[in-house]
């Protein structure tokens, strides 16, 4: 569990990023202007910023040097789109760049990217008597070693970092898959139905109905 900090003007994005981070088990603070970030960076215990760049006053531009001075890493959430603005922005020590409109699913994919590359996230994850270490690939199950494929463990690994979120067959596709995936949506069924057998997670990965799946914790 990572705590955040969401800095954006536009409360419906802002809350909207704060609940997706609730629901996948990080703390966060909200802020809709740059006056108080750096005070809040002073006080709080931060992982990650999560910065708009058009804020009232000084711009999230601007303020980067401030926050890479803290060792804090930056990912910004912007409308700027231009090619210029992302190399820049990548430039002056933003460890990512991302453009709304956005999905929740990827924003929360990359902040955990973010965080693991900054070693500011577990890299084990514990749901009943099933372990999941995400950083050595290996899954035991009562203590035991499970054996599972590399397709599965994206799959796992997938889920366990969007856990309460439900995800489409889709979105699993893409994300698991690729985007040249050409196969059809029932290979997830198959690899899900396998990994619930495996780590005796049948009442923990739930169907959703006409829709996907969801890791329930």
């Amino acid at each position: 569990m990572a705590k955040i900090l969401i800095v954006d003007d536009e409360k419906a994005i802002n809350d909207l990023v704060a609940v997706n981070l609730k629901m996948v088990g990080h703390e966060y603070v909200q802020l809709y202007s740059a006056d108080h970030i750096l005070q809040t960076l002073h006080e709080t215990h931060i992982d990650l910023v999560i910065l708009d760049v058009m804020l009232p006053g000084r711009d999230g531009f601007d303020l980067m040097q401030d926050i890479v001075k803290r060792g804090v890493p930056v990912i910004f959430l912007t409308a700027r789109n231009s090619v210029s603005d992302k190399v820049y922005g990548l430039e002056i020590g933003a460890e990512d760049y991302i453009v709304k409109p956005f999905e929740a699913v990827e924003l929360i994919a990359r902040i955990h990217v973010v965080l693991r590359r900054n070693h500011k996230a577990a890299n084990e994850f514990r749901l009943d008597d099933t372990v999941v270490d995400l950083e050595k690939h290996t899954v035991t199950v009562h203590g035991q070693e499970v054996e599972i494929t590399n397709k599965e463990f994206q799959l796992l690994d997938l889920l366990v970092q969007n856990k309460n979120i439900a995800l489409s067959r889709e979105k699993i596709i893409e994300q698991t898959w690729g985007f040249d995936f050409y196969g059809e949506t029932r290979t997830v069924d198959v690899h899900i139905q396998k990994l619930r057998k495996k780590l005796n997670w049948e009442n923990r990965i739930k169907t959703v109905y006409k829709y996907g799946y969801r890791l329930e914790v």
